[in-house]
């Protein structure tokens, strides 16, 4: 498959990126800066320049097959970064797994009360934003990943992802390591188990 990486810089676009090669695949990746792009030593990668607030500069995406997205709200972006790139993907007519938060939107509350809480304070104002990018995500088809805090780590061995509707509140608040987001991501890039719906991954 060719899979193009939106955010590949970032933590988990980073491992997106390396994940997808070890599979086999093509990645392009899609950076607002080139120059931040890491490729792994004897790889190659497509990279593409890809600004969310440049539409107009977007690159197409008509050559790949998937494209997954790990892109979130950095200090320097202000509010906008994910509901432009949601609505950049959608309008590429390309087949999207999204990375979404779990707590925000249609599953406020389903990370538990502590966890809910802790997310109004590390994420607050964003939460509607991150609302916001997953209706427009949905809407276009794409599968929308709520994750849970994210850590670093290994790939964990009983990773899965279940239907929102299908979660077991949790007691604690929930983690998981980035590098097994972006396997099930990437799962379900070649899979599309779940188009148009809102999963979580566990484990």
């Amino acid at each position: 498959m060719r899979i193009a990486v939106l955010g590949a810089s970032g933590r988990v676009g980073g491992l997106l990126t390396t994940q997808a090669l070890e599979r086999g695949h093509e990645v392009v990746a899609l950076v607002r800066d080139p120059d931040r792009a890491d490729v792994p030593p004897g790889r190659h990668i497509d990279i593409r320049q890809a600004d969310v607030f440049s539409p107009h500069t977007f690159p197409g995406l008509d050559d790949v097959d998937a494209a997954v997205s790990a892109i979130g709200i950095g200090k320097k972006d202000g509010p906008g970064a994910l509901v432009a790139g949601a609505g950049l993907l959608a309008a590429a007519h390309v087949r999207t797994v999204w990375l979404g938060a779990l707590g925000s939107g249609v599953s406020t509350g389903a990370g538990g009360r502590l966890y809910q809480a802790v997310m109004r304070m590390a994420v607050g104002a964003e939460l509607a934003e991150k609302a916001e990018a997953d209706r427009i995500a949905l809407d276009a088809g794409a599968t929308v990943f709520h994750a849970p805090d994210l850590t670093g780590g290994p790939l964990g061995p009983g990773r899965r992802v279940v239907r929102l509707a299908e979660l077991r509140r949790p007691l604690l608040p929930p983690r998981m390591s980035r590098a097994s987001v972006a396997a099930l991501m990437l799962d379900e890039a070649e899979k599309a188990a779940y188009r148009g719906e809102i999963v979580v991954p566990l484990g």
